[in-house]
């Protein structure tokens, strides 16, 4: 009998590894990662496929395919007949000709179009950007749709609690979108301030219905009447306010006010998350009011996510570096580069383009600064120039190329905004507001820190180790 059941163990154990390897070896893209993956489950009996089963395969991308292609999650136009259609610019503006090849590519991967008429203004902090939002959510005439990752009951959440308030209690239709998630990040929850007022409030992934660590809505959202948006990487809450002292700790930050066409495409993306937390359509014709031209820029929106084909983010970043003729200047919270990003990077700039790369001295993640440590030699190596912005922490994301292309909003050059969480970026091709950016961009370099390659191989032998430990983590960070 011991006999019979070593046997028919044995035999499970063998079944089990092949039928693990065989996946890994048939839907594992990465080679590396394939033949990692077919060691661990031919070697490790039982352990093995456990391991990939559990941490080899994508459940993130399933899961999101899943509900786009059941029609939970909306795309497209088609599900808002009342939209006036869009007509997409014929031409670039001619300082941003020899981007042609970046333009193809966004239209091939994302469905807006690259409207004209945009103007966007850049509002710097809090100080900036609160007060012109709740002056729009203060003269909204019928609706007020707003979606942030982190809504803090603080002093500034109170406000707009408030404001929200009362623009609802005088007949505007009021929704906000919080990801539960990030509404843990105070108490008390925006959620909880707005219970029993007329304002409709969807939690997007109440983590009682999964625990989704991933998959979170880091998008930034607020459009007023269908005519004015704003969107950019700034929550709302105290700590975006850095003239004030005491806790939390300050962080920099930037938002932009967005005008024209472009701002029908950031109210779909509102109504198609509503509708995926909510599971109300809302096709109305004031939503998509006739928008005219409001600047010069011609914009696009990119709303990206594991439930999309492409990875869209990503591919535009890696065109926009290819064809990317002078400079490149990248300020960004959360550096975690793949293998791509990275060749993408030293290849521009061996091809002689100049690669500004300015990051936060005091991260309030450490463990993604070690890891990003750890990648800093490969680039200096290559003459991309590091620089370290001394604190507050800047939470700030630009992506500069040429002094014409400008890509701004909710998303990191890090895994989780590239694969795991749902963003929303603009592209902007305008040389005026590619100039106000860049001026930005020369403020924050003038006070920062250049790093060396010599003080990346000078670090003291346990800080190499705890960077390169960390580093083994950044698919996850």
């Amino acid at each position: 009998m011991d006999h019979l059941f070593l046997g028919v163990l044995i035999i499970a154990a063998v079944a089990l590894a092949l039928a693990s390897a065989g996946h890994a070896l048939l839907y594992k893209r990465d080679p590396r990662s394939a033949l990692g993956w077919i060691g661990v489950c031919l070697t490790l009996p039982f352990l093995g496929p456990f391991f990939y089963w559990s941490m080899g395969i994508n459940r993130i991308n399933r899961k999101a395919r899943q509900w786009l292609e059941s029609g939970r999650r909306l795309a497209g136009w088609d599900s808002f007949p009342s939209r006036q259609i869009q007509e997409a610019v014929d031409s670039l503006p001619p300082a941003g000709k020899h981007l042609g090849e970046l333009r193809a590519l966004s239209n091939r991967v994302v469905t807006s179009q690259l409207v004209g008429g945009s103007r966007l203004t850049p509002l710097k902090n809090g100080e900036g950007a609160y007060p012109a939002m709740l002056e729009e959510i203060g003269a909204a005439g019928h609706s007020v749709h707003l979606s942030t990752y982190i809504f803090d009951g603080d002093r500034t959440g109170h406000l707009f609690v408030d404001a929200l308030k009362r623009a609802a209690d005088r007949g505007v239709e009021v929704r906000v979108i919080v990801d539960s998630l990030g509404e843990k990040y105070s108490h008390p929850t925006a959620r909880r301030l707005l219970k029993g007022s007329r304002v409709k409030v969807g939690r997007f992934l109440p983590l009682r219905r999964g625990g989704y660590v991933n998959l979170r809505n880091h998008r930034k959202i607020l459009v007023v009447d269908g005519r004015k948006a704003f969107t950019g990487g700034m929550n709302i809450g105290d700590r975006h306010m850095v003239a004030r002292t005491g806790k939390p700790p300050a962080v920099v930050d930037m938002h932009f006010q967005v005008e024209g066409e472009v701002v029908a495409d950031l109210q779909k993306v509102f109504l198609e998350d509503w509708y995926f937390v909510t599971g109300e359509l809302l096709d109305d014709r004031r939503f998509f009011p006739s928008l005219s031209p409001a600047g010069t820029a011609l914009s696009r929106v990119i709303s990206d996510g594991p439930d999309k084909e492409f990875r869209k983010l990503h591919w535009i970043v890696m065109g926009a570096l290819a064809c990317a003729r002078h400079r490149v200047q990248i300020m960004t919270p959360y550096f975690i580069p793949d293998r791509p990003l990275i060749s993408a990077l030293v290849t521009a700039a061996m091809r002689g383009v100049e690669v500004s790369l300015i990051l936060p001295a005091l991260n309030n993640l450490p463990f993604v600064h070690w890891a990003t440590r750890s990648y800093l030699w490969e680039l200096l190596q290559q003459g991309i120039m590091v620089y370290y912005q001394p604190p507050p922490f800047v939470h700030t994301k630009l992506f500069l190329v040429d002094g014409v292309w400008s890509l701004i909003g909710s998303a990191n050059l890090d895994p989780r905004s590239f694969r795991l969480n749902f963003e929303l970026d603009l592209e902007v091709y305008d040389g005026e507001f590619a100039g106000l950016l860049c001026g930005h961009f020369a403020e924050a370099l003038a006070r920062s820190q250049q790093v060396t390659l010599e003080e990346m191989d000078g670090r003291p032998l346990p800080e190499k180790l705890r960077d390169s430990t960390a580093k083994l983590f950044s698919p996850y960070l």
